[in-house]
C-alpha cells in the first residue's frame, strides 16, 4: 500500500507505551489505566511504532489517517500541568503553572 499523509504521535509519561500488532491493524495501548486500551485500525490506515513513545499513522486517505490519529490521541489528550498524554509530534502544549505554595 502506497502511504501520502502520515501523521506522528507521541507518547510522553512514565510507562506510557504503545504497540502496533497483526501487520498494523491493531493497536495496543499502556497509558497507565488499570487495563490496556486495544484499538482496531480502520482498512485504510496503517499504523507502525518506531520506538514505544513514537506512533505513526500513515494512508492515502488524508481524512481517514487524520481522524484514526485524533481518536489515538483522545485516549489520553496531552495534560497541561506536566505535559504527559498523546500529542501530535508538531503540537505545542501550553503548559500551565500548578498551585503554588505559599
Amino acid at each position: 500500500m502506497e502511504a501520502k499523509f502520515f501523521r506522528f504521535l507521541k507518547i510522553v509519561g512514565v510507562g506510557f507505551k504503545a504497540r502496533a500488532e497483526s501487520e498494523g491493524r491493531l493497536l495496543y495501548l499502556k497509558l497507565g489505566y488499570s487495563h490496556e486500551v486495544e484499538l482496531t485500525v480502520p482498512p485504510a490506515v496503517r499504523v507502525f511504532c518506531f520506538k514505544p513513545n513514537i506512533v505513526c499513522c500513515s494512508g492515502i486517505d488524508k481524512q481517514r489517517v487524520h481522524q484514526f490519529a485524533a481518536a489515538v490521541r483522545s485516549c489520553k489528550p496531552p495534560e497541561v500541568y506536566k505535559g504527559k498524554g498523546i500529542m501530535y509530534v508538531d503540537e505545542v502544549i501550553k503548559k500551565k503553572q500548578g498551585k503554588k505554595s505559599h
